[in-house]
């Protein structure tokens, strides 16, 4: 990680641009992993599944976030026809930077494990 200045951001910031704690959460969950399901990101975060559920649902009524269905589950991503949406992952990754590294840790889902004995690509 790169030194970043310590202007002590804290969650208090996203949450009064993004409407509230969980809003900001989700979203910041969903710029660091690029998308994620409510079960996913409700288990990352910490938090009930019902909560995050309905501010997933708030967010793409708004048309902050796009859903698409694989199997039963569904995947939440930002939505690609916002005309900011660039702008808005830049500024949420912004924000995730500042963050305290727990923070950071507890909002990144690590993927899933290589399988046993394939190899890593050539450079």
């Amino acid at each position: 990680m790169t030194a970043r200045p310590s202007i002590g951001l804290s969650l208090d910031v996203p949450a009064t641009l993004f409407g509230g704690r969980t809003a900001a959460l989700v979203l910041l969950f969903v710029a660091a992993n690029r998308e994620g399901y409510a079960t996913q990101i409700a288990r990352a975060l910490g938090m009930p599944v019902g909560q995050v559920q309905r501010q997933l649902l708030k967010l793409e009524a708004g048309d902050v976030l796009q859903a698409r269905s694989v199997g039963r589950t569904r995947l939440f991503s930002m939505n690609e026809r916002l005309p900011f949406v660039r702008d808005l992952e830049a500024l949420l990754r912004r924000a995730l930077e500042y963050l305290p590294d727990a923070q950071q840790r507890q909002l990144m889902v690590r993927g899933r494990p290589r399988k046993t004995g394939k190899g890593l690509p050539e450079a």
